[in-house]
């Protein structure tokens, strides 16, 4: 690979050719500000300037996360020039903003509020007309405030780019200018899949998830509600981060004992509904190979690539498992034989889920994931949520001393805490579904081809002289590429998983906001080490899973399965 030699500062560096000043700058430890930048994006477009430097031989200073370098580039990063430059168009950006930065959901963690503390912008400088958009709060996950928008473009991209949904475009132009779903359509009229990727993206508080706190303090403190609390698999490894430690720390422990310290009278782990999940779906995928059924099965536990299905592709219904998402299982288990066998009214349960994404808050309320009218899961906080809820609720999360899930619902396999990770889903129904066709256990369980950051791996396991193709998708725009080889005839699998966010659930819209690729890597890394250091590693060897069906569901696929566990989807063109 060909390299080339510029200066930094007075520093030389041997960076790769073609390379951005940006990254040539990081790569030696020099912190440039930005603000439209982000990692995901193959293509930066340098729109909000904020990344300016200064390049000798040039008159005007440049974009560093666009502008590439090139041999014997003498570049200064932090010049008096260049942050006076900067703190212009800081001023510029404040002069158009909502400045209630007090009554904001992004106070302290905002980076424009970040980089006018960094910069010493201390007034409102550039004082004339503001732009005005009403606050949009008809989606059921997100909410929009255009007046706390900056115009960077990165939820557009996420979109676009990331997503290939393409709910979102620059509307107007010069002083009229913003964000709006196509044809100015409300977010809960357009083709939006909730997936909550502009929301990570956001620098500001332009986009957020909408807001459960209330609700959940709420039936926290109604005496007549027997409040329940479940937290999604990919949450034990980054509550930490989101509460000041490490990306990646394992918090399970701590993170029980704060939900019990705020009154949730059991604590469950939705690992035990990926387990059901995994016994549902691995058969699913049986009956699917032994009776022609549609192939390839895709699976169903993301609710953005589920919408997506619903919205772009209805003809692939068919292909899609008909198995709610575990949070939805765990909460019509809760709200059953649970329910039934601790004489409480299914009514009076208030089951609160702690997802990593903010799709499944529309979840929740699809009609039919409901059991008898009434709804598994009653409402849907995020990691991001939850450590709001833990600084309001006075626990002090760095003393917690580690507590275990509540049993039998809080007992689960490693297989369903790898859910958290793209390609999770689809290595542990493979241990399961080896077992149900062959009678005997899989030596090596461990699938790493579908593991990693990759947003495509693939795999092949031979069963009994039949070999299964398989694939892991992350992000809806390899999705559409690996639908449109289908499709043509190109490729054939027999189980293909999908999971709307990159690197699946540990980048959900609902996670700590700015992930970056190491961050990421860190949070898989730390489920990966949960799998190797558990002694039960396969859904089908969990022994309150077998207990459930001797005691209710009778066996995966059965009826009374089918009306607890299983769904049905509906198609959504009147959205396009």
């Amino acid at each position: 690979m060909e390299t080339v030699k510029i200066t930094i500062n007075g520093q030389i560096v041997e960076t790769t050719a073609g390379n951005t000043i940006l990254k040539a700058a990081r790569s030696i430890g020099i912190n440039i500000p930005t603000l439209c930048y982000h990692p995901y994006f193959e293509n930066n477009i340098g729109a909000c300037r904020i990344c300016i430097v200064e390049v000798e031989g040039c008159q005007c200073l440049v974009a560093s996360c666009v502008h590439p370098v090139m041999e014997g580039m003498k570049i200064k990063t932090h010049s008096p020039k260049v942050l006076k430059a900067r703190k212009i168009l800081l001023e510029l950006l404040v002069a158009n903003h909502n400045l209630e930065c007090l009554v904001c959901k992004r106070n302290g963690n905002c980076q424009l509020q970040n980089l006018c503390e960094e910069y010493g912008i201390i007034e409102d400088k550039f004082k004339g007309k503001k732009r005005h958009r009403e606050i949009d709060h008809s989606s059921e996950a997100l909410v929009s405030d255009p007046d706390k928008c900056i115009l960077c473009g990165k939820c557009i991209k996420a979109c676009c780019e990331l997503q290939d949904v393409h709910a979102l475009k620059f509307a107007k132009r010069g002083f009229d200018m913003h964000v709006s779903c196509t044809f100015e359509r409300k977010y809960s009229k357009s083709v939006c899949i909730d997936c909550g990727q502009c929301v990570i993206v956001c620098p500001t508080a332009s986009l957020v998830e909408k807001d459960s706190i209330e609700d959940v303090f709420n039936a926290l403190s109604n005496p007549d509600k027997y409040v329940i609390v479940q937290t999604a698999p990919s949450i034990r490894v980054t509550i930490g981060e989101a509460m000041g430690m490490a990306a990646g720390s394992i918090s399970t422990g701590k993170m029980v004992s704060g939900l019990r310290k705020l009154g949730f009278q059991k604590v469950f782990d939705t690992a035990f509904g990926a387990d059901l999940t995994v016994m549902e779906e691995a058969s699913e995928l049986i009956r699917r190979l032994k009776n022609n059924g549609a192939l390839p099965m895709m699976t169903s536990c993301s609710p953005g690539w589920v919408k997506f299905v619903e919205t772009f592709y209805p003809e692939l219904i068919p292909n899609l498992s008909t198995c709610k998402s575990p949070h939805q299982m765990l909460g019509a288990i809760v709200k059953s034989h649970f329910a039934s066998k601790n004489n409480i009214n299914p009514k009076d349960i208030f089951m609160v889920s702690v997802m990593p994404c903010t799709a499944k808050k529309f979840e929740i309320d699809r009609e039919a994931n409901k059991v008898n009218g009434i709804s598994d899961v009653d409402s849907v906080i995020t990691t991001r949520e939850l450590a709001k809820i833990f600084q309001t609720g006075g626990v002090n999360f760095s003393k917690l001393e580690d507590s275990e899930f509540d049993n039998p619902l809080g007992f689960a396999s490693s297989a369903g805490e790898i859910f958290g990770s793209s390609g999770g889903v689809m290595e542990a129904a493979l241990r399961t579904a080896y077992y149900l066709i062959t009678g005997k256990e899989l030596e090596e369980i461990n699938f790493n081809a579908v593991r990693g950051l990759n947003r495509l791996k693939e795999a092949s396991i031979n069963i009994n002289g039949t070999k299964l193709n398989v694939a892991a998708v992350s992000t809806l725009g390899e999705t559409r590429k690996l639908i449109k080889k289908i499709k043509k005839g190109e490729i054939d699998y027999s189980f293909i998983e999908v999971m709307t966010c990159p690197g699946g659930c540990i980048a959900g819209g609902g996670q700590p906001y700015a992930p970056s690729p190491e961050i990421l890597k860190a949070r898989m890394e730390s489920l990966y080490k949960i799998d190797l250091g558990k002694e039960i590693r396969k859904a089908h060897n969990n022994p309150f899973i077998k207990q459930l069906y001797d005691d209710f569901l009778g066996e995966p696929l059965s009826e009374t399965s089918h009306k607890y566990l299983h769904t049905s989807y509906t198609a959504r063109s009147d959205a396009l």
